[in-house]
């Protein structure tokens, strides 16, 4: 069960932690799979038989990817937009199935994500406030909310969004809430990855994401410094994988009538499966220094060049405190929020697990979002923000999350 498994590792020294994956990774020679998600269209009358028969699908695509010689580290079910999922139910009932839906995630354990809790500025805002209510008790349930889409920019649903993670950040233990959140803006339905993922239609779907940074620092060491080269070799490595997903996928969709919709080859870093390390191979500086930018280029090109169906990001995560190297450069002050939106425009990234200040403003928070969301909106891509204030910490001070998947460091001043 997710809780307890995340109690056990929380006890081991985080250098174990990262010893045990690196020698899961040694025995397989293939990436992790990060994300198998199916998407289901909820019946509150009727979600556990839904769920199970969610998971027999889902598990089934574990088991062919296992068969494979590929490790599978979390099966995922994200549900149609919250507001639709607890339509025509008091708060205190939605909150009451929500308690349900994730108890039952730790009994089967998978990943629940109830989607965007504001797609549109004309969307009820009250879906927020039972969004904040959950997140502060609920242990995995993950939500999102959608900032900009093709329609523009969604001024109102950024200050509501900021107002909510504020809330989590003080009302949730160890303020850890804001993990299970982000904004995300011009991002496509039927994504993977969480906590951005959603979708409006039917349901009985599913796509699937890699931890691909390990592959990345393969190529990047071997090709120190050679952008083409590097370009080349990275699409290849990628694809060998993202074929072996595709056909997993096809194989699954065919036996079951489930449709697999895609495969998103954003080679995902998690501890010591680092991008940042990866990025420093090839430029043979810290993770923030010239030349980070090209090294975020190159890999995005390479993601797009990936011959596949794509879904979800297909580009590059940088999320600080969930990459060990990131996370450590990051305290080091080698880069900044202003580094991650120039590399934004250049790759699919956005501000990802960024630790900020218990006393930073909601007109600070509104304004981080509104530069991720013009930067989406101009460019057309999809990006994201999970920003994580800390109560009780300032500038200087050192986060302490405990978390197997967050890694502490400082925190900077909001400007």
């Amino acid at each position: 069960m997710k809780q307890l498994v995340f109690l056990a590792i929380a006890l081991l020294p985080f250098q174990m932690l990262a010893q045990t994956g690196a020698s899961s990774a040694a025995t397989t020679g293939n990436p992790k799979i990060r994300a198998i998600t199916g998407f289901v269209r909820l019946d509150r009358s009727q979600f556990e038989k839904q769920v199970a028969d969610t998971l027999t699908v889902l598990r089934k695509v574990k088991s062919e990817f296992e068969a494979a010689g590929y490790q599978v580290e979390s099966v995922r079910i994200t549900t149609q937009p919250l507001g639709e999922l607890v339509k025509g139910a008091s708060e205190e009932e939605a909150l009451a199935f929500l308690a349900r839906f994730d108890a039952l995630s730790v009994k089967e354990d998978f990943i629940p994500n109830v989607g965007p809790a504001m797609m549109h500025d004309s969307d009820d805002p009250a879906t927020m406030h039972l969004l904040e209510r959950a997140l502060s008790k609920l242990p995995t349930i993950e939500a999102s909310s959608i900032i900009a889409d093709e329609s523009g920019i969604h001024w109102k649903t950024i200050h509501r969004t900021a107002e909510l993670v504020k809330y989590v950040a003080e009302h949730s233990p160890h303020a850890q809430g804001t993990f299970n959140f982000t904004a995300t803006a011009m991002l496509k339905p039927l994504g993977p990855f969480y906590p951005g993922s959603f979708h409006t239609g039917a349901g009985k779907q599913f796509a699937i994401g890699i931890e691909g940074a390990g592959l990345v620092a393969d190529v990047f060491t071997r090709d120190k410094g050679n952008a083409e080269t590097a370009t080349t070799d990275l699409t290849a490595a990628l694809t060998k994988h993202a074929r072996v997903a595709e056909s997993i996928g096809n194989k699954v969709a065919a036996e079951t009538g489930w449709a697999y919709v895609g495969f998103d080859p954003t080679p995902a870093p998690l501890g010591e499966v680092s991008i940042a390390t990866a990025i420093e191979d090839f430029t043979g500086a810290k993770f923030g220094s010239s030349g980070t930018l090209t090294a975020a280029r190159i890999i995005t090109a390479a993601v797009k060049a990936v011959p596949v169906k794509q879904i979800g990001y297909s580009g590059l995560m940088v999320p600080v405190m969930e990459d060990k190297v990131m996370a450590q450069r990051w305290a080091e002050n080698d880069f900044n929020v202003d580094s991650l939106l120039a590399y934004s425009a250049v790759c699919g990234t956005g501000l990802d697990t960024i630790p900020l200040p218990g006393d930073v403003s909601l007109e600070q928070m509104e304004r981080m979002y509104s530069d991720v969301a013009s930067l989406a909106l101009k460019w057309n891509k999809p990006l994201s923000a999970r920003l994580q204030p800390v109560p009780g910490k300032k500038a200087g001070d050192v986060t302490e999350y405990q978390d197997p998947y967050l890694f502490n460091t400082t925190i900077h001043a909001v400007p």
